[in-house]
């Protein structure tokens, strides 16, 4: 039997996908891990249709690698990919905020006040953890919302997921984290102060700080007494960083 609940409503399908990407950006996988495809059935109490529908979909979008005849495999981390993610980080999502700010109505405004609002009060709690990540990532999506296209924003989303599966496997950085966690209401002033130059500035310093976090990643990977004692590849090592 499983140990997760599916809300009422939502398709085997769906909730196997989607409960499977959080666990892999959320490093409750060992990077380069093979899954075994009986006990991702046990663990997570669905059937062999829609768990193999849902790896087929995470392969397609990057979290998994499809072995021919051989299954799924977790992708190891690798510092030349995360360069790549972090520099079409700032080229994508630099862009969004620019034609965001431009664009942006009253109605955005008033989002994005919300939703930096919500971060703030989550920042203040580091209790919660699951919490924060799923406001923060709200935060984000809210700030380029307006940017008028479907594509930018889907690609956005994804470089944010693969970023994540590094930053959450590093040690934390509380230092940096205040200075990051500023940077969120920095971000909504210049917002709203239609300051796209300014705005874009503070994004490029904003993402290449959490991208010297994501740094560290690599250097608990390597050494296994640490990944063993932070209890990497289960829930109980989250921390914000």
């Amino acid at each position: 039997m499983g140990i997760f609940e599916r809300k009422e409503g939502v398709t085997a399908s769906s909730w196997i996908y989607d409960t499977l990407r959080q666990d892999l950006v959320n490093g409750r996988f060992t990077a380069g891990e093979k899954l075994a495809i009986s006990a991702l059935k046990e663990r997570y109490g669905v059937g062999l249709s829609p768990l193999r529908e849902a790896l087929n979909r995470l392969a397609a979008y990057g979290l998994l690698i499809q072995e021919n005849q051989r299954g799924f495999r977790v992708p190891r981390l690798a510092r030349n990919e995360l360069d790549d993610i972090a520099d079409m980080r700032r080229e994508l999502e630099g862009m969004a905020l620019e034609r965001a700010i431009q664009r942006g109505d009253a109605e955005w405004e008033s989002e994005l006040l919300a939703a930096a609002h919500r971060l703030k009060r989550a920042d203040e709690a580091p209790e919660m953890e699951e919490e924060w990540e799923r406001l923060h990532m709200r935060f984000h999506r809210t700030l380029v919302a307006p940017c008028g296209s479907a594509w930018l924003l889907r690609f956005i989303e994804q470089l944010h997921d693969q970023f994540d599966r590094y930053r959450r496997l590093a040690p934390g950085e509380p230092e940096v984290r205040r200075v990051l966690d500023a940077q969120h209401g920095e971000l909504v002033e210049l917002a709203l102060a239609r300051d796209v130059k300014g705005a874009r500035t503070l994004m490029d310093d904003h993402i290449q700080r959490s991208y010297e976090v994501a740094l560290g990643s690599f250097a608990r990977e390597r050494d296994p007494a640490d990944r063993q004692q932070a209890g990497v590849g289960s829930a109980d090592h989250l921390s914000r960083r």
